[in-house]
């Protein structure tokens, strides 16, 4: 085999989650070509990762639907010469898809009724097992050994002075220790630790000296304005919610530490080895929780000499964090649900202190 093609989760979090398995596929074969198709938000992403020789961006369907719709079902993949197809996603679709394009060798786990569209089935993964071992066992039953079980996303110099500029732009003085807050998160508002709450914490980080930007996608736009108004000029922050992918990742790279909920973002800034507290509520974090390392961590002070990163930050190598859950016991919880039908008390019960606490230990 020669050129794979495997077929991306449809989330940002799930994508990166997903590194490890991919990572298992590059390590056992040096010298395969492998694309991956992914939609057409997520296509940026894995322009950035390494394992990756090439990047299909999949465009949605037709808003009329129908029988036009499923004709062009696969067709940017048509006429390429892929000999086989990894499927990420547990979808039917994806299993259509890649049968239509005429890849002779289909694999993934046998789920939505796919099993007949399938070259090589596994049996899915038992339920509970974090996201990131869910796609590793699918590659191991495959033939490809696991490797190491924490993302990791490298990016390139250029990038990094992207969001630098991005967070100039803003007003960052690149001497302020920086701190990104992601507010959003995608499947509904239960997820989202309240507007209030990043806002009081805003003031509290400001308070300590460090600079603040909000981040995330056009979709948390109206979080972030809530966060904003909240604060009522009590607190400077640079929001930075909207911009894309690329810029997103050269932001956080420049940023010390990240709080956020279940989100993309988390789990990007997680994967770039940025120290991470992720508020979880509804969501399962045995399931979803945030995984990542962070072996090299900044002194307190900015400073030349030694052993530095790209913004002249002493480092410490001995020195190794991951990420920091938090979470309010109540009976309900995890119930992924996508809004809450009670009070919210599983995100509204996790106090700003200690979430201000647990970044400051990230710092």
């Amino acid at each position: 085999m020669n050129r794979l093609l495997v077929f991306a989760p449809n989330w940002l979090g799930d994508a990166v989650m997903a590194l490890p398995a991919i990572a298992d596929v590059r390590r056992a074969e040096r010298d395969l070509s492998i694309t991956v198709a992914a939609r057409r938000p997520l296509a940026p992403f894995f322009s950035m990762v390494g394992d990756v020789n090439d990047v299909i961006s999949l465009e949605p369907r037709r808003p009329s639907g129908g029988v036009a719709a499923w004709r062009d079902l696969g067709a940017e993949l048509r006429g390429k010469p892929f000999e086989a197809a990894l499927l990420l996603p547990n979808s039917f679709r994806a299993a259509l898809m890649a049968r239509r394009a005429g890849i002779p060798e289909r694999w993934g786990y046998r789920t939505e009724w796919r099993g007949p569209l399938l070259t090589r089935g596994v049996d899915r993964a038992p339920s509970g097992v974090h996201q990131v071992d869910y796609y590793q066992q699918l590659v191991h039953a495959l033939g490809f050994p696991n490797g190491p079980v924490a993302p990791r996303l490298e990016i390139s110099p250029e990038l990094g002075g992207a969001g630098a500029r991005a967070l100039g732009d803003a007003g960052w003085d690149r001497r302020a220790p920086l701190v990104a807050l992601a507010p959003g998160a995608a499947y509904g508002g239960a997820k989202r630790w309240p507007a209030a709450s990043f806002a009081e914490l805003a003031q509290a980080l400001v308070g300590d000296g460090i600079a603040v930007v909000l981040v995330g996608s056009a979709a948390d736009a109206s979080t972030g304005q809530q966060i904003v108004a909240g604060l009522a000029g009590r607190a400077p922050v640079f929001n930075l919610i909207g911009t894309d992918l690329l810029v997103l990742a050269g932001v956080l790279v420049n940023c010390r530490a990240l709080v956020g909920n279940d989100s993309g973002a988390t789990h990007l800034a997680a994967a770039l080895g940025v120290s991470v507290t992720a508020v979880f509520g509804p969501t399962d974090e045995r399931v979803t929780g945030p995984r990542g390392e962070v072996r090299l961590k900044a002194d307190a002070t900015y400073a030349t000499g030694g052993a530095s990163d790209s913004r002249g930050v002493r480092l410490h190598p001995d020195h190794v964090t991951t990420p920091t859950v938090l979470t309010h016991p109540v009976w309900c919880r995890p119930c992924g649900l996508r809004e809450c039908p009670l009070d919210h008390r599983c995100m509204r019960g996790v106090g700003v202190d200690s979430v201000h606490a647990a970044a400051r230990r990230a710092l």
